[in-house]
């Protein structure tokens, strides 16, 4: 899992931060200044920083551009002001993300998946993908069932590329729900299960590759039986 820096010179909200964070399974590492906060960047590798703008030392955007001088790393801006003139200056030196305080702890996890997500190295995947008489055309956005097209909605297409780049992992509905309608989606698992069973339809007989997980989601197995 990721690790994250988080630089604030208020130790509660450290504390919040690291909590929420650390419960989602990140790794986690503190700084109370910017100063501090760029000696530790020397030192040590982070997957994501979220750096406090208004701190004693070294100032926040300050440091966000030091550190950038010796590693890319992705920064989430946190600042008590919300003025536009802040956001963008924040955006102008290479801050991935900018948040207002008070913000929610939810929410700036849901912006640090997504930043991470978005940042990270992609596994190349192969234009097209078969399995067995299921084709799914990367760049074409288009899936064959035995050689003939079959009609997905725009989402049923993102369901299942998502499925297939993932195939052989366990996905909650929760996961499908962040990853393929967003963090910001106000649905809720019944959105998946509608989904998947018209997905399940639009490619006949290899709607057993989508595995349901009893009580907890799904998962694409292309090594499952095809019923003829």
């Amino acid at each position: 899992m990721a690790k994250i820096l988080i630089v604030d010179d208020e130790a509660k909200i450290r504390d919040v931060i690291k909590e929420y964070a650390e419960f989602e399974g990140y790794e986690t590492d503190e700084a109370s200044d910017g100063m501090e906060a760029v000696e530790k960047c020397r030192k040590s590798d982070f997957d994501i920083i979220v750096m406090d703008v208004m701190m004693p030392k070294l100032d926040g955007f300050s440091a966000a551009k030091e550190i950038r001088k010796i590693k890319n790393i992705p920064v989430i801006m946190l600042s008590a002001r919300s003025e536009e003139y802040d956001k963008l200056f924040g955006f102008e030196i290479g801050a991935d993300d900018y948040v207002s305080k008070p913000f929610s702890p939810k929410e700036l996890l849901a912006r640090i998946k997504a930043v991470l997500n978005r940042t990270a190295p992609k596994e190349e995947q192969p234009d097209i993908m078969k399995f067995d008489g299921l084709s799914v055309n990367v760049p074409g956005r288009e899936v064959l069932v035995d050689g003939i097209p079959a009609a997905l909605t725009p989402k049923e297409y993102d369901l299942l590329f998502y499925l297939v780049k993932n195939r052989g992992l366990a996905l909650s509905r929760d996961k499908l729900l962040e990853e393929v309608w967003g963090y910001d989606f106000f649905g809720d698992d019944r959105t998946v299960d509608t989904h998947i069973k018209m997905l399940r339809t639009s490619i006949g007989r290899y709607r057993a590759f989508i595995v349901t997980l009893r009580g907890m989601g799904y998962k694409f197995d292309p090594t499952a039986a095809i019923p003829e």
